[in-house]
Order: C-alpha cells, then structure tokens, then sequence
C-alpha cells in the first residue's frame, strides 16, 4: 500500500514522468491490480482454493526495489521544472515488469482475503450474521489502522531519507506477514474448489438463449434438473428457486427426457444446467446495479490519489521553518477519518445508544451507506474545486509555481474521500461478499476490486477525453500539462461532481430496490 499511495511521486521523482502520461501510468497500473483479482478468483475457486492462492499472492516487491537501488534502471535526476531526461525503452520495459508482477500478487491476495475472512463465521445463526457484519468494520479498521502506522514511517523514508530502504521495509513486512499467517493454517475453515464460476455462469447464459424459442405456456410445465449437492462440502448450501430474472431459469428447463443419461444426469451441461447454477448466477446478476453506482463512488474517491497529490506540490507544504509534509501524507487524513467514523460506529455509537435509552441502536442498512457514500462524493469534488480554485487564483497572482496557501486548506476533501470509503466501499463490500452464496465470496471480492479498477480506468478515459477537448485549437487544456496553474483543474472536479449527482439519482430511483431484496447469503428477502 505504501507503493500505491507514493506512486505518483516516485515517478514523478524517480522517473521524471508528468501529466496524462503520469496519471495514465498510476491509473493504469491501479486499474489492473484491481482487474487481475478477476484471474486470482478463477484460480482460487477451479485449482487452489483461497488459502493457497493467498499464499501465491505474497510476492513481486523484490523487483520494484531494484529500481530504486539500480541507478542504471532509472533516467537521470533533474531538478528543474522543465528539460529533464525522460525514461528509455528499456528502463520503462523493467519499471513497467517490476509493477506488473506487483499486481499479479495483488490479484490473487485482494479476491481471497476477504472472502477467507467470512467462511470462519456461520451465517446461518443470528449471532453469526451479526459477527460478520462487524467483521468488514473491523477488518478495514485493523487494515487502515496499521496503514497509517505504516505508511507514515514508510512514505516519510522514502520522500525524505532513501527509496530503497523504503521500498525494503514493505517488501520485509509482507515476508513476515507470510509467516504470522501460515501460524493459523491448522486452525482456518477451508472450502474445497467448487470448479470455475465462470463457465458455470457462461454455461448458464448459453443454455437459456439456446432454449430462447421455448413457448411461454410450456414453461410451466417443464421441470427443473435440480440435483443433489456434493455432500462432502457441508459449507455449500442449497439454494431455493426464486422468480427473479426468469428468463434465466429456461437454462434449467428439462424440455427433452433426451438431455439426461440413465443415471439421471445432464449428457451436455451447455444444454441443460442445474437449478442451483442458474441460482448463483441470479444471485450476481441481482446485486450488478449497486456495484455500477459504486464505480461512479470511487471515480471521486480516486481523484485524491492522483490529482490531490499533484496538487501539494504547488502548495504550502511547511510546518513551521524545519519540517515539510511529504505529499503522500495527505492521504494519511483519510485513512484517519475512515478509521474514526469506524470506531465511532462500532464502538461508540452501540454504547451510547445502551447508556442513553436502555436499547441498541439500529444498523445502517447497505443501501442507506451507499446513500451517504454518494452524498459524501458530491461534496468531495465540490469542495476540491473551491480549493483548486483558489490555490490557482493566488498562485496566478503572485506569479509563482508554488501557491502560497497551505496544504491544510485539503483537509476537507480528503477527509470526505475517507468518508466516501467509510460509508459506500464497505457497504459494497459486505453487498458483493456476504450478500451472495458462499461459493461467490472470492468471485464478490473480484468484482469489488473490478469495481475499483473500473473508476481508474474511467480515471484515465476522461482525463485523456477533457485534455483533448478543451485543448482543441491551441488552446491550454484543463488537465495533464506539467503546471497546474496552467490547467482548470476545478472544472474538472466540477465535472465528477456532476457525474456524483447523476450517480445519486440512479440509485435511488432504480438500483436501491435490487439492495433491499438481497439478503445475507444471496437469499431474496
């Protein structure tokens, strides 16, 4: 993570990369260590199973070390503001290998671990229920919480004292994570590999269009091939057919006694799929509105570490005459709002609510955080426009690169970047991971991880499309050129800002009634 949150001045220092091209490189890079989970997640549930591929996951810093310790992998330093050596082929070919096999451990860690997390609770009892719903809570707090202790000693390393001891502290910290880990092997729930979700799901949507010309009337009187679960895997539960989606159920019709052999088999399971695979796929298609408007919530959660990054390097960074805030440090303010609001809500809040009126106080329900998720994303981009603004404005009128208005003045928007997390990234979540059938827990946390890949590459897509628009005829475009003060960096925060506000009414008048009929475990309720 600390690599993450210092990307962009590692390459703008390091590597001497700026504009569409730097927010292109971070963008890209986050987006496929957000898409490869989709991969680590067809590994985990056809071959390994989430606790090996877990382990599979813990490699790749090695390499990104090497770029900071090999002075030959890297262009030469440059301190001015213009002129400076850009990367060749060959040192980009080895920064962009060290990234991508970075990623490739992401994508089998990111799916898994989550998913691992819920199999140790039972959600077939009240109590279990109740535990695993906390259990998201605490895990992003414990996770943010030593973040923070982390990233502060690591990013001040890397800015301030040496990027290769800085980039050697994570990659040591995850040997030893390795081991604390594997201490528990004995102890864990696992479940079995199950085979692909994929080609079930591929399976699935083929034999429904391929019974598409079955007549209306007919439907009902086709039974469903509804075998016996694998008894060997108890943690696999059945589950009952529902009406939703049921264009999807003809992939389970029997419309010929042809499609079963004498043992009461499907002979082709592209014909004729069980009613328990065309389940798994409603269960996902039911929760495929929600996750679109949680791609338009990170889009504003991920403008912070990209823009709002490059936005201290022309701001007041000092603290008084001695000490100057790295830039990366700014997202520390996020991850300390987040790990507030959660300790708050878990915590204090039930407390409270017990000491004031003798009862406990009612959970927020997915859809209402979500709610407050979008509302949060709103007032981020609004507020950073109002600041880009002004740090522009005195920066135009004193004349000079650096503006002279202190960093602190970007408090607000990255403490509502940590809200948006709070509120909108846990509830989707607990949405795409608790909220369907177990044997869709790693596939969820993939496509919680797509989702956030999906807002970095929506990133890049519309800052290469507003650079190109409004740099048409001569003109100085909004975004991507080396000086912001240059640029209309606002009127691109006003522009997400509006995307948010369209994201907001989507929500509430369509995709807010498929959360509400989705209960633990994919159940419709």
């Amino acid at each position: 993570m600390s690599l993450i949150m210092n990307l962009p001045v590692y390459l703008k220092i390091k590597y001497n990369l700026y504009g569409v091209f730097l927010i292109n490189v971070v963008s890209i890079w986050s987006g496929s260590c957000n898409v490869l989970p989709l991969l680590g997640a067809f590994v985990a549930e056809k071959y390994l199973g989430r606790f090996r591929t877990l382990l599979l996951g813990c490699t790749g810093m090695g390499m990104m070390t090497l770029t900071a310790s090999i002075p030959q992998l890297r262009p030469s330093p440059c301190d001015s503001q213009t002129d400076c050596q850009q990367p060749d082929f060959g040192e980009l070919a080895f920064l962009f290998a060290a990234l991508g096999l970075v990623a490739i451990g992401a994508g089998a860690i990111r799916p898994c671990c989550i998913a691992f997390g819920a199999d140790q609770f039972q959600d077939n009892t009240e109590k279990g229920r109740r535990q695993m719903q906390s259990f998201y809570n605490w895990w992003y707090l414990s996770f943010t919480a030593t973040l923070i202790v982390a990233l502060m000693v690591v990013i001040y390393v890397q800015s301030k004292i040496s990027w290769v001891v800085g980039l050697a502290i994570p990659t040591a910290c995850l040997a030893l994570s390795v081991f604390i880990f594997l201490l528990g092997r004995k102890t864990y729930i696992r479940i079995k590999p199950q085979g692909s979700v994929y080609s079930n799901m591929a399976k699935v949507i083929v034999a429904a269009l391929g019974k598409g010309r079955v007549a209306r009337g007919d439907e009902n009187r086709m039974p469903f091939y509804d075998p016996p679960l694998d008894e060997s895997v108890p943690q696999v539960k059945k589950l009952a057919h529902t009406d939703r989606f049921r264009c999807l159920d003809r992939a389970a019709m029997i419309a010929v006694p042809g499609e079963l052999n004498d043992q009461g088999i499907a002979k082709n399971r592209w014909r004729l799929c069980s009613l328990q695979q065309v389940e798994l796929l409603k269960s996902l298609v039911a929760v495929a509105p929600a996750w679109v408007s949680g791609i338009v919530c990170f889009l504003a959660m991920d403008q912070q570490s990209v823009n709002g990054i490059l936005q201290v390097f022309q701001m007041d960074q000092s603290i008084g005459s001695h000490f100057q805030i790295p830039p990366s440090w700014l997202a520390l303010w996020s991850m300390i709002v987040l790990s507030a609001w959660i300790l708050i809500y878990e915590f204090v809040l039930p407390r409270a609510s017990l000491r004031l009126s003798g009862k406990q106080c009612k959970r927020l329900t997915i859809g209402q955080r979500i709610n407050i998720g979008i509302v949060m994303a709103i007032l981020c981009m609004v507020i950073a426009g109002v600041v880009e603004g002004k740090r522009r404005s005195l920066a135009l009128q004193n004349g000079s690169f650096v503006s002279p208005i202190s960093v602190g003045y970007l408090l607000p928007q990255f403490a509502l970047s940590g809200l948006i997390e709070a509120f909108a990234a846990i509830a989707m979540m607990e949405l795409l991971t608790s909220h369907v059938p177990e044997t869709l827990r790693t596939v969820g946390g993939a496509i919680f991880f797509l989702s956030l890949s999906v807002a970095s590459y929506l990133t890049s897509s519309i800052v290469s499309a507003i650079h190109g628009l409004t740099g048409m005829n001569g003109k100085t475009p909004w975004v991507g050129g080396r000086d912001l003060n240059e640029g209309r960096l606002d009127y691109y925060y006003y522009v997400i800002a509006g995307l948010c506000v369209v994201n907001l009414a989507y929500f509430n008048l369509f995709a807010k009634k498929f959360v509400g009929r989705v209960g633990v475990g994919g159940e419709v309720v």
